[in-house]
């Protein structure tokens, strides 16, 4: 079997899911992997999908966009090079919550407060100087105007070596500059 990337994006509306997915199922597909939201009123879905080895990519993007153009969605199929696979996180057992020991464990990064430019990229770079893989990120914008609020939710994998519990005090000071809440956790299980 082989994997495809399946993107689609248009104004939200009641069926894009049942109307894409019917499609994938139709050609033998099957969803392995998928990420799903609103934002600014738009649908975003992008899905990972397993279909046969001679499923024609452009026959199945020809066929999606058929079943989408009416609902004004704009929709890319492309081939995954290799296999979907996640990173071996190390066991919960090791060096406890947050040790040099934790490396590969996940971590939730979570931040909150008075929604100002750059409060993402100060978090992720941050992030990204030590190693850290971000798995999932979601923002929200609470509120309108001088009033407004912003919530930057974030899961991580550590690099190997990373200490957790220093990463979590060095983003302490990134989100005292930006005069906003942050917590650090140290995720104990993987709950689906």
């Amino acid at each position: 079997m082989a994997h495809v990337a399946v993107t689609a994006l248009g104004l939200d509306q009641p069926g894009i899911v049942a109307a894409v997915t019917g499609v994938l199922v139709d050609h033998g597909g099957n969803l392995e992997d998928s990420a799903m939201t609103i934002l600014g009123g738009h649908f975003a879905i992008m899905l990972v999908v397993e279909v046969p080895d001679d499923e024609d990519v452009a026959a199945l993007e020809a066929a999606l966009a058929c079943e989408v153009a009416p609902r004004g969605l704009t929709v890319a199929v492309r081939p995954v090079a290799e296999p979907v696979s996640q990173p071996a996180e190390a066991d919960a057992g090791e060096a406890g919550a947050g040790g040099a020991g934790a490396e590969g464990r996940s971590w939730s990064v979570s931040v909150h407060g008075a929604d100002r430019p750059g409060i993402v990229h100060r978090v992720t770079r941050l992030l990204a100087d030590h190693g850290a893989n971000i798995v999932d990120l979601s923002t929200r914008r609470l509120g309108e105007g001088s009033r407004a609020a912003y919530v930057l939710l974030l899961a991580v994998t550590l690099a190997p070596g990373t200490d957790g519990v220093a990463l979590g005090e060095e983003l302490g000071v990134v989100a005292g500059e930006l005069g906003v809440d942050l917590h650090v956790r140290a995720d104990d299980a993987d709950v689906l």
